[in-house]
């Protein structure tokens, strides 16, 4: 039956001459109303299509059972399997989770924050876009009493929770590995914007360069957006230079697989003449030619972690929870792409036999 109304209790009462509490105890499974008036209301609710309105519901007992989770993009693999991590703990405790896209947009992550309040989340998870520098949104969230959780990017401006992977450390571990492969003249691809994972993994790339008495060059630190196209033309803009870096180590994969599409183009060589890692583990850079070396974030483990935390705050008495702060260890994936001393061992012996 198609109305032209939203359905209320109202409606099912009047239809099956009850009252509108009766109606409502039903729903909630009160065991004060009988089976038979309960399987009724139910048969009548599915008949008019009634759907429950969470937002009085959540006014009425405190809670709605839903967390909101703000994304920069949900189409990236590493967003997407970190829902997935929170959503497997979330369902398991009958909440459901409201995903919001933030665009990496100032104004459209303050817009969504005001959205989700307005809608009486019981808490939010979040991890902020390149573009925010300010927090006031997030802080209303806090002032509120509202439980805050933050992943990945992170900022130490909020007294909240994080969980977020050791970036400079999967950084270190990259270059490292790169240096005992024999390179010298590591460039690095980064980002302009002032988020925590960027500088970190920055700062892991030029400890390490010092720690293996590597000079650091300014011309071989490139910033961009760290996309495909960026990662193109970064390379393009090394390959001006009057000697041109033996790897690249992008903090984006997708950085690299623009870089390993230059490199493909002008018959370069990777990894003999140019190793090239990334960061992130996204599902293609294992399909690559070569396959990508990389970095793993363990996604779903931070979105399990992530959310584990979230609940422990939902549910202690004492609102004023002492922030957490989790820091997953990465793991370097070593692939064909940064393999040097492998490949020019082959090509070696690829000579000797011709």
């Amino acid at each position: 039956m198609i109305t032209k109304h939203r359905v209320t209790i109202h409606d099912i009462a009047e239809k099956l001459n009850i009252t509108a509490s009766t109606v409502s105890r039903a729903l909630n499974d009160s065991p004060r109303i009988s089976d038979a008036t309960k399987k009724a209301v139910q048969k009548v609710a599915k008949q008019l299509n009634y759907q429950p309105n969470n937002i009085a519901a959540a006014l009425r007992n405190g809670k709605s059972n839903i967390i909101g989770v703000i994304v920069p993009t949900a189409d990236r693999s590493f967003f997407a399997s970190v829902v997935r991590g929170i959503e497997e703990i979330a369902n398991n405790l009958n909440y459901k989770v409201i995903i919001c896209q933030s665009y990496d947009n100032y104004e459209k992550e303050l817009q969504t924050i005001d959205a989700l309040l307005n809608a009486r989340v019981d808490g939010i998870i979040a991890s902020i876009g390149k573009n925010t520098e300010q927090f006031d949104h997030y802080k209303k969230v806090v002032e509120k009493g509202i439980p805050l959780v933050l992943f990945d990017r992170t900022t130490d401006a909020l007294e909240v929770s994080q969980v977020m992977i050791d970036d400079y450390l999967g950084a270190y571990k990259v270059v490292e590995h790169l240096i005992k492969q024999g390179c010298r003249r590591i460039a690095h691809f980064t980002s302009p914007k002032k988020v925590s994972v960027f500088k970190e993994r920055l700062r892991g790339y030029v400890n390490a360069l010092r720690d293996y008495d590597i000079p650091y060059d300014e011309d071989l630190v490139i910033k961009s957006n760290l996309q495909l196209e960026d990662g193109r033309k970064s390379m393009e803009q090394l390959l001006q230079l009057d000697q041109m870096p033996d790897a690249v180590f992008s903090a984006s994969d997708y950085g690299a697989m623009g870089a390993m599409q230059v490199l493909k183009e002008r018959k370069i060589r990777i990894p003999e003449q140019v190793a090239l890692a990334g960061f992130s583990n996204d599902p293609f850079t294992s399909f690559t030619d070569p396959p990508l070396t990389t970095v793993d974030q363990l996604s779903i483990t931070m979105g399990k972690v992530t959310a584990e935390v979230f609940f422990e705050h939902l549910k202690s008495i004492d609102k004023r929870n002492i922030a957490q702060k989790i820091v997953l260890k990465p793991e370097l994936i070593i692939r064909k792409s940064t393999l040097r001393q492998e490949a020019l061992q082959e090509a070696q012996l690829a000579e000797k036999v011709h």
